[in-house]
């Protein structure tokens, strides 16, 4: 006699064990400071490199512009003065000129520092046509001037005499003009700059000596 069982079915698969439960792990205070100090000096580097760049710009643009409008300033100033047939001496930083035009005629223009406070010529060095009590606009030349601008006069050049500063309007055959010119930004030092022009004659005046 046979006897047949019915197949069991084969028993489940165990279960796969539980994976390990894996904790994340947190950063320590130490690392955080050191991160930081770390992201901070980064930081500063690159805002130092920022600045430092910007500031050089700001200087070189600054000394590219005093020069550009110390040279036209110069320029107009001279060509006049060259043209002058006489000058008043109004005083150190303020004279009037006579120039001769290509006829016979003259005109009369006056260069000046204007050293009060309050006006919109304050500082600078400007061109007026008439005399120095002209109500003429004034055009102004060169911007942000010092106070210690001046013009000097001179007589034509003498052997054997070293100083030949002029004393008088009759006397005056050569002027010159010194002045410092400086612009600052909010956060750069000031561009200064120097100027000292030349002599420049008065070719159709006529002097004593």
């Amino acid at each position: 006699m046979t006897i047949s069982t019915r197949p069991t079915d084969p028993a489940p698969p165990a279960c796969p064990p539980v994976a390990r439960r894996l904790t994340a792990r947190a950063f320590t205070l130490t690392e955080l400071m050191i991160a930081g100090s770390l992201s901070t000096l980064v930081l500063a580097g690159v805002l130092s490199s920022f600045l430092l760049i910007g500031r050089s710009g700001f200087l070189a643009s600054s000394y590219s512009e005093l020069e550009a409008q110390t040279r036209r300033g110069l320029d107009t100033f001279g060509n006049e003065v060259r043209k002058s047939a006489d000058l008043q001496w109004n005083d150190a930083q303020s004279i009037t000129l006579t120039v001769a035009t290509a006829g016979s005629g003259t005109y009369l223009v006056t260069y000046a520092y204007d050293g009060t406070t309050g006006q919109s010529t304050s500082g600078c060095f400007y061109r007026l046509a008439g005399d120095a009590l002209s109500t003429s606009p004034r055009q102004v030349l060169i911007r942000n001037v010092a106070s210690d601008f001046a013009f000097q006069r001179f007589k034509l050049e003498q052997a054997g005499r070293s100083d030949n500063t002029a004393l008088t309007d009759l006397e005056t055959k050569q002027v010159q003009v010194t002045f410092r010119t400086s612009r600052a930004g909010a956060t750069t030092v000031a561009a200064n700059q120097s100027a000292l022009s030349a002599r420049y004659i008065l070719r159709n005046k006529r002097v004593s000596n």
